[in-house]
């Protein structure tokens, strides 16, 4: 077990007197402490100087990486080996944007560029609806919302995800059946939600004596569910097993993308998530970013007994970005058990949250700031604007660096006046995008994709699989069996149950 290993034990040490030291210190200490912990590449900036790690703590994490076999890992997932060994799966998101791009992923590619290039000619729809849920939904609305200001296509795109009614009410009532093409996006086309939403909008369809054939699409592997439904095999756009739900909006379930943005779009959002592979395959440990940004929060989880992370995105057009971010890590890393089926015994995936400055400013910075309990938090910023109000970018981007600044330096408080006191020494990192393009956001995808294999490696843990997503979902469907047992419920669940009518 890694846990159990000399470095492993050293970092655990070290991490007991590093909580004593601050972060100023190391600047005075370390005279190039910033290009030590910074990293520039194409035009982005990853700062993690202001983290309260020193030198040998960041040495001996990358000592850690290689009794971790840290590049051998990646080297076989870029390979296909089955390293989700839970699911004897290959993990291949990269393959799906990879140049040259594998057989498959060309003629999906292909088939998904066709009917983008048909649909925008045809002007037959104002409206796409994607029905899905997870991996089917998150990535996919994050994007769209993040870059829908830029799309020349005339589509408007809505994400239905709720089972709640109060979801595809809201969004029927914003569109016209006769105009509105629905995706169904589902891998196996058997969950719950999704199909229960998909059914209600084929009524929605076929009351006004509309054919579900010209207003449904599936992403789906379930070609006999896809046919049963009413969906004709031409209109049925597959992808891998080896594709996972919250790593798949590269694949066809980043179709409403390329129909909202454009093919063009969604070929560029590939490309630098492409650059991104490659700088994360090539760069040394100590010049890699996702390697520095995996290792910083592994520091922080794991070693300082921070349990939470904050995810601050200072560009309005990203306020989706920490609710995707949430399954990404917390799916991936929530797991308390290794590989091998030990139990694990220490902290593994931090606790996710976070919204848009300067919105969060006034919300739960104050708990940031002086709650007993730190958090660290990852900054991310946009240089240059796609809008031409300078002022308000000028004050939004200061704010944004001035809270990284506040975090770390604190401030005393008069005597007299105890509550205004900041104690300051608190971690934080920023990273930097020139622009909020498509292949920038790209780019910052896939370095958080990586971040969270790096720490997934270290914790020995198996980030691409998610039982843990089952058990509720299996009880729920046993209350709504019509033969439960009703004796063999608790009695505040079958209270609850009484109430709720079901």
């Amino acid at each position: 077990m890694l846990n159990n290993t000399v470095t492993w034990l050293s970092l655990t040490q070290h991490a007991k007197q590093i909580k004593e030291a601050s972060i100023t210190s190391f600047f005075e200490a370390e005279e190039d402490r910033l290009s030590q912990f910074s990293i520039q590449h194409e035009g982005i900036t990853y700062d993690a100087s202001k983290v309260l790690m020193d030198k040998r703590a960041l040495d001996l994490l990358l000592f850690l990486c290689e009794e971790a076999e840290l590049e051998q890992w990646r080297d076989k997932m870029f390979a296909g080996e089955h390293i989700n060994n839970t699911e004897d799966r290959a993990v291949l998101h990269t393959a799906l944007r990879a140049n040259p791009p594998r057989d498959e992923v060309e003629n999906a590619l292909a088939k998904m560029q066709r009917f983008c290039e048909s649909t925008h000619k045809s002007g037959k729809y104002k409206d796409i609806v994607n029905i899905g849920i997870g991996g089917s939904d998150l990535g996919p609305r994050m994007v769209y919302h993040a870059l829908k200001d830029q799309s020349k296509t005339g589509l408007n795109v809505h994400y239905v995800a709720n089972i709640d009614g109060h979801d595809l009410k809201r969004v029927l009532g914003e569109c016209t059946p006769e105009t509105t093409l629905f995706i169904v996006a589902s891998k196996t086309f058997t969950t719950i939600e999704t199909l229960t939403n998909a059914h209600t909008a084929k009524n929605w369809i076929t009351e006004k004596g509309l054919a579900v054939k010209d207003h449904f699409i599936a992403l789906s592997t379930n070609m006999n569910a896809v046919n049963a439904f009413g969906i004709e095999a031409q209109n049925m756009f597959p992808f891998e097993e080896w594709v996972g739900g919250r790593f798949s909006l590269w694949s066809s379930i980043g179709l409403s993308l390329a129909l909202g943005l454009g093919f063009e779009a969604f070929s560029q959002l590939l490309e630098g998530a492409r650059n991104i592979d490659e700088h994360f395959k090539q760069a040394p440990l100590k010049e890699n970013i996702p390697v520095l940004m995996g290792l910083t929060g592994l520091w922080h989880d794991t070693f300082l007994g921070f349990p939470a992370l904050a995810c601050l995105p200072y560009d309005q057009r990203l306020e989706y970005f920490p609710l995707y971010l949430q399954q990404l890590d917390m799916e991936s890393n929530g797991k308390a058990v290794t590989k091998d089926g030990f139990t694990v015994s220490y902290p593994t995936g931090p606790v996710v949250f976070g919204q848009p400055g300067t919105n969060g400013q006034h919300a739960f910075y104050q708990h940031l700031h002086q709650s007993p309990m730190i958090t660290p938090c990852e900054f991310i910023g946009v240089v240059n604007p796609d809008h031409p109000y300078t002022e308000h970018h000028k004050i939004l981007l200061s704010n944004m660096i001035a809270q990284s600044q506040a975090l770390m330096l604190g401030k005393r408080a008069p005597e007299d006046q105890p509550y205004r006191a900041f104690s300051g020494n608190r971690p934080s990192t920023t990273l930097l995008l020139p622009e909020l393009t498509p292949y920038h956001l790209g780019q910052l995808i896939a370095l958080y994709e990586h971040k969270t294999f790096v720490q997934g490696i270290l914790w020995q843990i198996n980030s691409f699989d998610q039982w843990g997503v089952e058990l509720g979902k299996a009880m729920a469907k046993n209350l709504l069996a019509e033969n439960n047992d009703a004796d063999t419920i608790d009695p505040s669940t079958a209270h609850l149950k009484g109430l709720c009518k079901i």
